[in-house]
């Protein structure tokens, strides 16, 4: 059984599959970081961070829902991705320069509405965005909040809509802490110019893929799938075959 979809309909298809042994591979839900290192060049980072979170529209499981910056450059990363996020088109995908586009559905936006409240009421900061926008009533506007507190919503929940919400770290440790501190682990985002630290984080993040200072990660070659609660298996690459497969050993006794 081969399945591609949200972590709450992955346990029920688990659950239907159990009583015949099925096997299963499973892509399921992510909720991914997007670590910023104060080594980084800013306006590198914004973009990045831009490709990261709103590619379609932030509908998509490989989305960076939680941005974590390091506090030396994290006001000023801010300021440069707001601005950047203020220029994004907000329209129809049929029209010309159309960049952020509709949401799927009115639950989908009234979701986005709820997380974005919930921040502000636990003391995070509105840059830009934060409502519905003219162009119709399933379209929200590229939004940014700041000092988003751990344990909001849109911290712990999957975030599927056109919001980054950032926060600020101080050390390695607490990040990949902070970082691993989700039932998801699908993708993850890192931005550092120090290889040893590269090397040290794409061992310690609990993700099935890892990305360091790029966005693109996936093609026919790429093992795409994650760890915990983001699926089973693996889906491309030789890897993928293999829960289309049956190990069998033959044993032959070829003594005279």
């Amino acid at each position: 059984m081969s399945f591609t979809g949200s972590t709450g309909i992955g346990r029920l298809i688990a659950a239907q599959c159990a009583p015949t042994l099925k096997r299963l591979v499973m892509e399921l839900g992510g909720h991914a970081p997007l670590i910023i290192f104060d080594d980084a060049d800013i306006s590198k980072a914004v973009e990045i961070a831009v490709n990261a979170k709103f590619a379609t529209s932030g509908q998509d499981c490989l989305a960076a829902n939680r941005i974590f910056v390091q506090r030396r450059i994290a006001n000023a990363f801010a300021k440069a991705f707001a601005d950047r996020i203020a220029e994004l088109k907000v329209g129809p995908g049929l029209e010309d320069g159309a960049e952020i586009g509709p949401l799927m559905h009115e639950r989908a936006v009234a979701k986005i509405e709820e997380q974005v409240a919930d921040a502000l009421a636990r003391g995070a900061q509105l840059l830009t965005g934060g409502k519905r926008h003219k162009a119709g009533q399933l379209f929200y506007e590229p939004t940014l909040l700041t000092d988003v507190p751990a344990d909001a919503l849109i911290m712990r929940e999957e975030t599927f809509g056109p919001v980054a919400a950032i926060t600020a770290f101080d050390t390695e440790d607490e990040v990949i802490a902070r970082a691993n501190d989700t039932e998801y682990g699908l993708v993850a985002y890192i931005v550092t110019e120090n290889g040893a630290r590269q090397m040290r984080l794409g061992r310690a993040l609990e993700h099935g893929m890892v990305a360091v200072n790029r966005v693109k990660i996936t093609g026919a070659p790429i093992p795409f799938g994650g760890w915990k609660q983001s699926g089973l298996g693996r889906e491309g690459s030789r890897h993928g075959l293999e829960a289309f497969t049956e190990l069998k050993y033959l044993c032959i006794d070829t003594a005279a």
